[in-house]
């Protein structure tokens, strides 16, 4: 089975759609990740499911 998966997220600086690898075979994780576009930190938060299907959720760094 495959762990890491590709998920589209929005950059909430710049609003531009960008890739990332979630690696699913964490259930609950938070880290950053710079925007591919701006360059700016993006605190990410995922979950994953009894599915092994990630939620992500972007948000500024500071919020």
């Amino acid at each position: 089975m495959d762990m890491l998966k590709l998920v589209s997220i929005h950059c909430p600086y710049c609003g531009d759609p960008f890739d990332i690898s979630v690696d699913c075979s964490i259930d609950d994780q938070q880290y950053i990740e710079d925007c591919y576009v701006c360059c700016r930190p993006i605190q990410l938060s995922v979950i994953v499911d009894e599915d092994n299907e990630p939620s992500v959720s972007a948000r500024h760094e500071n919020e």
